[in-house]
């Protein structure tokens, strides 16, 4: 690990400019991640700002009736708050689902939103590849692609975003606030990660100097539920091979409002967006849930050792859908009592 400089911010502003005065400066919250990245010599700021004093801390309900999560709030303290357990029961799985409790009591909220991927030749440093090095190449394509994308790749990067907690978020249509040296703005969850193109080195569209400050969460309808499902190679503190995050509203068997998220599968979470289309106002049932994901897999872009992707994908989301059904039936029934 090359040294560095370390500095606790005062204030969010303080944070912001003090990455603005150096450009390799870099913003330090849990460092589950980012310390290991140091480690491995993926990642060498000059200086590490910890922002975990700011405050940042709350877990909120606003006038619209949304949840304003702080950047600073650690895993373990969003996947056991009450109104998250009973209004996002999704997330709370999500994040359960994603490390050890040690982690988590470590890991902050924004933090997560800047896990970089897990990929082999990523995390090594004696390798090529285009995400660390720009123009080096991505040998995945060729090498150890076992666990990489089939969605929404280019011949840059096959690499997939490690993120539960993104996959649930991005399920949720969540909304990710953050400050720059020109003050404040809010970013759709699918504005705030990208797909590699031809620039693999970026993850997300924000700015070198800014920073997240919070996470926003829309009231879901009082008639849908929802959960997160994932497929890994161990029961415990794997990361997804193929993920699930889903929201569900049937009314009389009808698909009245669905969303769809998956992880394991691109270089960000990946929304649904065809297999939701395609459902609205269909029979709630697995056929339909087949369909919809066989439209939303046709584009789909294996490589050598993971299109086995495809149909394990498919028979998640299946599986998950038809739960959901079975639970949206029983809180009905539960509600009329």
């Amino acid at each position: 690990m090359k040294t560095f400089e370390y500095g606790t911010a005062t204030a969010v502003d303080d944070a912001v400019a003090r990455l603005a005065q150096d450009e390799h400066a870099m913003v330090l919250g849990g460092g589950t991640n980012l310390v290991d990245l140091m480690k491995l010599g993926v990642a060498s700021p000059s200086t590490l700002i910890d922002v975990t004093r700011l405050p940042l801390h709350d877990i909120e309900i606003v006038d619209d009736g949304s949840l304003r999560i702080g950047a600073a709030v650690t895993n373990s303290d969003l996947a056991v708050h009450p109104v998250v357990r009973q209004r996002y029961p999704v997330l709370s799985r999500a994040v359960l689902s994603g490390a050890s409790g040690q982690l988590r009591n470590m890991a902050t909220t924004g933090g997560n939103l800047f896990q970089r991927t897990r990929c082999v030749y990523f995390m090594d440093s004696s390798k090529p590849c285009n995400k660390r090095e720009p123009g080096s190449g991505c040998p995945a394509r060729e090498g150890e692609n076992r666990n990489l994308a089939i969605l929404g790749a280019s011949q840059a990067c096959v690499a997939t975003h490690p993120s539960d907690m993104a996959v649930a978020l991005s399920a949720l249509d969540a909304r990710i606030v953050v400050h720059g040296v020109d003050g404040e703005r809010v970013l759709a969850i699918d504005d705030f990660y990208r797909l590699p193109g031809d620039e693999p080195e970026r993850d997300n569209t924000v700015a070198r100097t800014e920073i997240v400050t919070a996470i926003e969460i829309p009231k879901p309808a009082d008639t849908a539920v929802s959960t997160y499902r994932k497929v890994r190679d161990r029961q415990s503190y794997a990361f997804a091979i193929a993920s699930v995050a889903a929201v569900l509203d049937v009314e009389d068997g009808i698909v009245r409002g669905v969303s769809i998220a998956l992880g394991g599968v691109a270089h960000k979470p990946w929304r649904a967006h065809t297999a939701e289309h395609a459902l609205l106002g269909t029979a709630a049932d697995e056929a339909s849930f087949r369909r919809a994901m066989a439209l939303e897999l046709d584009s789909a872009e294996p490589l050598r050792d993971n299109a086995f992707k495809i149909p394990l994908v498919t028979n998640l989301v299946a599986r998950t859908l038809v739960e959901l059904v079975e639970s949206s039936a029983t809180k009905e029934m539960g509600d009329r009592a």
